[in-house]
């Protein structure tokens, strides 16, 4: 077995910190590449697709398996993004209360050496209990979520929202498969436990 950098294609501190679960020492990269989505692309290969980018994107200089993540947040086959305000948020959450929402989230690990990914896709569905205006706004205000896609933080107080969850992996809401990634790394050679 190689001697493998393990390189994260995020600059976000969520996916940081799901990784630092595993006990594995890794550098970050900052991805680069255009996130526009492709004509008559689903959103399952969206995600896909732009994992696998962001993961081959990173530029390394020793033999390195590079993971890259890409979500997006679906409610009535509309992509919800980040809401970057409380207005924004709380109208997002206005808009989930009583509904259920989907994550798809692309995963890919890339050997730099052998020059081949491994990607994958997996699916979480959130159900949101039934909200007031009241609830809401005090979950903005105490939780702050503008940088997170759905106005909410599933791994705090956001748990409070949901009246179940849906999916294999609570990780992938925050945007890091850890059960896929395991099998991942363990193909390459690169064992967690």
């Amino acid at each position: 077995m190689k001697n493998y950098q393990l390189v994260l294609a995020s600059t976000s501190p969520f996916r940081q910190e799901i990784l630092k679960k595993l006990h594995l020492d890794f550098v970050t990269a900052k991805p680069d590449c255009d996130e526009t989505p492709m004509a008559g692309e689903s959103l399952q290969q969206l995600v896909m697709r732009l994992a696998e980018e962001k993961a081959k994107s990173c530029q390394v200089t020793s033999p390195s398996l590079i993971i890259g993540s890409d979500q997006v947040c679906v409610i009535d086959g509309e992509i919800i993004g980040k809401p970057h305000t409380r207005e924004k948020a709380i109208e997002q959450l206005s808009r989930q209360s009583g509904k259920s929402i989907t994550f798809y989230t692309g995963l890919s690990v890339w050997n730099s050496a052998t020059q081949k990914a491994d990607t994958r896709l997996d699916t979480f569905e959130v159900h949101f209990r039934n909200l007031t205006t009241a609830q809401i706004e005090s979950y903005v205000d105490k939780e702050q979520p503008f940088y997170c896609a759905g106005s909410f933080k599933s791994e705090g107080l956001g748990i409070a929202l949901f009246e179940r969850l849906e999916g294999k992996d609570p990780n992938t809401l925050i945007g890091l498969p850890l059960i896929d990634l395991i099998d991942m790394l363990e193909v390459q050679g690169m064992n967690v436990l």
